[in-house]
Formats: structure tokens, sequence, C-alpha cells
């Protein structure tokens, strides 16, 4: 619980616990659109456009892992999170692609 509220306002554990998460098997999701994501994203990551997400929810539950979403700015991927959670989903906004990729360097 405290990771995520850590994790909402930019706590310092926030990144080292979604970094545990991740290498812990956690699906790293884009919710940016097709064409964002083709310019760049973080490695290993699935491209999943905010406004598909809805269709894809049983697909993402039936794989059991927690979802940490990214986008360009964190507003998409806040967006994705609670979506998630709200579907009973274990999900976390890591905020923008940036972050993203910080995570898998760290």
């Amino acid at each position: 619980m405290f990771g995520i509220i850590n994790q909402m306002f930019g706590g310092n554990n926030a990144q080292a616990d979604l970094k545990e998460i991740l290498n812990n098997g956690a699906l790293l999701l884009d919710v940016r659109t097709p064409g964002e994501f083709h310019s760049g994203h973080a490695e290993g990551a699935v491209n999943i456009p905010l406004q598909n997400l809805n269709q894809e929810i049983a697909k993402i539950k039936a794989q059991g892992k927690p979802v940490i979403a990214y986008c360009r700015s964190g507003n998409r991927s806040g967006m994705a999170a609670q979506l998630l959670s709200n579907n009973d989903i274990e999900a976390y906004n890591a905020g923008s692609l940036g972050q993203a990729k910080a995570l898998l360097k760290s």
C-alpha cells in the first residue's frame, strides 16, 4: 500500500519497489499510441494504447502478473493503472517513458 502511495507522489522507495516488481516478472505496459511506441519504447514493453486497454483486460488478467504502465508524461499510464486496478489486476504507474527506462537500468 505504501509503495503505491510513494509511487503516486514520487517517493524514492517507489522506484525501488517497482524495480523489484518488474524483476519478479511484471508486465511492462506502454499505453501510448502505436506511433509513439514505434518511435521508441522501453525494452520488453508491450504496447496496448489506453483507448484499447478495456478490450484487452481479460487477456492481461489471464497472465496473472502485476502490470507496470507508462506513457509520455504519466497521465495516461495513471488512468491505465486505475482501470486495471478496478478490474482486480495489480497495477502501477511508472510515469513517463524515461522513468520506465530508468527502472530497467537501475
